[in-house]
């Protein structure tokens, strides 16, 4: 089998083929367009295809599967271990020379290839909270601009936050016009985009029954469906909140155990959504069994750890409908809340306390 290492580049690529002895058997530059690399992989016998992950390596992992050759996208952060930028020598004939003979000796883990399907919905997220980031960035000028001149306006949404103001300001709002005229031209681009994924998570079987768990809402379910792609790629739902970055993070060793703060891995988007999630929950769902789970937590040990604890089963229940098949169930939430739920730090047990005994397991030839 020979190794096709691309080196992709945002007009041009390296690329540098090895066959299965290692031996370099073509290098070259290559236009990186999809036809020209169809056409050139077209010509290709079956290889292993490498490429490391970036903004252009996902549609050419699909572009390479689809005309027959293996692939594996390599991590960003695994390619310094293979060599890639050694001894601060890093250039594109190079590196794809490395990528090329690192395939040639060992196995590759690859990352996940999301689906073409997975890849579009994410896109029309990533554009809504992009136009959101901007909107939001454009109300914090107006609100450092009102600080400066001591003027306060009446509370309310954000969508409306210039009407508020014109109607502080009066005439004095001219300033402001044009960034007042940036920001309506968002808001009707959110609402429109809102608008559309909304009926889009309505008319999805599986975003309407993720929507059944409490704080969940169309966008959260959209993000889950496009983050985890496919469902049977996960073990258990331990991997899917390891997956999320919502598990504590653990720094051990020898007989010395410490457990921080979460690892914050994976994707950001997700994991604040699961967040917001678990504080829409809390504010609006008060007779839920998983919620009143989740009020204990708080008054034991804060309400942050708690939203986070609840995040992380939000995220569990979300995994365990679609693999599944099936609905929320409060009640059956409720019974596994409660059989993960550990006994207070600060609380003593009731009842007369017994001395602790140490039991020493005994090999069964002494």
């Amino acid at each position: 089998m020979e190794h096709i290492a691309i080196d992709l580049g945002s007009k041009e690529s390296q690329v540098c083929i090895r066959g299965a002895d290692g031996q370099i058997l073509e290098e070259r530059r290559i236009t990186t367009r999809p036809a020209t690399l169809r056409h050139y992989l077209e010509r290709r016998p079956a290889s292993r295809v490498i490429v490391e992950a970036g903004a252009e390596a996902f549609w050419v992992a699909e572009l390479a599967q689809e005309v027959g050759h293996e692939v594996r996208v390599v991590p960003s952060t695994l390619a310094p271990a293979l060599g890639v930028g050694e001894r601060g020598l890093k250039n594109d004939r190079r590196d794809a020379a490395v990528l090329s003979a690192a395939s040639c000796r060992v196995e590759l883990p690859s990352a996940h290839i999301r689906s073409q399907q997975s890849r579009a919905l994410q896109s029309r997220l990533g554009l809504r909270d992009a136009a959101v980031r901007a909107r939001t960035g454009l109300l914090n000028v107006i609100h450092a601009h009102l600080r400066t001149t001591g003027e306060r306006v009446r509370s309310g949404a954000s969508r409306t936050l210039v009407n508020r103001v014109r109607e502080r300001l009066g005439e004095r709002a001219a300033m402001l016009e044009a960034v007042f005229a940036s920001i309506e031209s968002l808001n009707v681009s959110i609402a429109a985009m809102s608008k559309t994924l909304s009926a889009e998570a309505k008319h999805d079987e599986l975003a309407e029954r993720l929507q059944s768990v409490p704080g969940v809402g169309p966008f959260t379910a959209l993000r889950f469906i496009a983050t985890v792609d496919r469902v049977s790629r996960f073990r258990d739902a331990s991997s899917v909140t390891s997956y999320f970055g919502v598990v504590p993070s653990e720094h051990s060793s020898g007989e010395q155990q410490h457990r921080g703060s979460i690892t914050k891995a994976g994707s950001a988007a997700m994991r604040a959504l699961l967040v917001q999630a678990a504080w829409a929950a809390l504010r609006c769902r008060r007779s839920d069994p998983m919620l009143q789970w989740a009020r204990r937590i708080t008054q034991r040990r804060g309400k942050k750890v708690a939203v986070v604890a609840l995040a992380r089963k939000i995220a569990r229940i979300l995994f365990a409908l679609w693999r599944d098949g099936s609905r929320y169930n409060a009640p059956r939430a409720a019974v596994a809340a409660l059989q993960n739920t550990a006994p207070p730090r600060c609380m003593a047990p009731e009842g007369p306390q017994r001395p602790r005994l140490r039991i020493i397991a005994l090999d069964a030839s002494t």
